[in-house]
């Protein structure tokens, strides 16, 4: 049985879809975020990072027990561990996987900044917000355009591409406001969608679960907070 170490953020849930999209068994072990647990020891022999999610397979390519870190190469292992939710050659394979990286690369990190700039920021960070709003909007508007003329981001078939922005783009109209659908028509659709099917479903209920089982922003230590976010105390410059 797969382990899946994590809590309720975007990343985690990609996560949680793939291995019930895979019907794989799975057990959470909730890492308390808000708490700092992801700075302890133990969970930093899993990623030295100390980040979620985590997973840790006990029947790795090997045959051994294996650990993969960061959500995009989990999705890749989980892919091709199973044959399924990836192209197995050809371009369909690499677009899926070109996509995968715009997530990654893009979605993810300028929907997280803005988020903090936006939440857990200072006032006075205008500037930021600005950019971080405006890269979002690129983002998404190149997706806009990419689901205009396919169903799903990889291609023909739903796969880890559509797994992986997901979590952010269901999230957009809380982030931007909600007349985000009226600007992404075709995303809108390709959300409402991908988040029907059952395994989505299942994983969601799933997230609220250990989202239960976890402190909550507003409940945080200051200094926990500190550390998570490398400021005051904890911040290089």
């Amino acid at each position: 049985m797969i382990t899946l170490y994590g809590m309720g953020s975007p990343n985690v849930v990609k996560v949680y879809i793939a291995l019930e999209e895979l019907g794989l068994p799975y057990e959470v072990k909730p890492v308390d975020v808000f708490s700092g647990q992801q700075f302890d020891a133990a969970f930093r022999k899993l990623n030295p990072l100390a980040k979620v999610p985590v997973i840790v397979d006990p029947d790795g390519p090997d045959g051994t027990p294996y650990t993969v870190f960061e959500s995009g190469a989990i999705l890749l292992y989980l892919a091709e561990k199973t044959g399924r939710l990836l192209p197995a050659s050809g371009t369909g394979k690499f677009d899926a996987i070109q996509w995968l990286m715009v997530q990654m690369g893009t979605v993810g990190p300028m929907c997280g900044q803005y988020v903090h700039f936006m939440r857990f920021a200072p006032d006075g960070n205008d500037y930021a917000r600005s950019r971080y709003a405006t890269q979002v909007h690129r983002v998404f508007e190149t997706i806009e355009q990419r689901l205009s003329t396919t169903p799903f981001l990889g291609g023909a078939e739903y796969g880890i591409a559509d797994i992986a922005t997901l979590p952010w783009a269901r999230a957009l109209p809380n982030i931007l406001g909600p007349e985000v659908a009226a600007k992404y028509p075709a995303m809108t659709r390709w959300v409402e969608t991908v988040s029907a099917r059952p395994a989505v479903q299942a994983a969601l209920a799933k997230v609220e679960e250990v989202r239960a089982r976890t402190t909550p922003y507003d409940k945080a230590e200051a200094d926990k907070l500190d550390r998570m976010f490398g400021r005051g105390a904890y911040a290089a410059a």
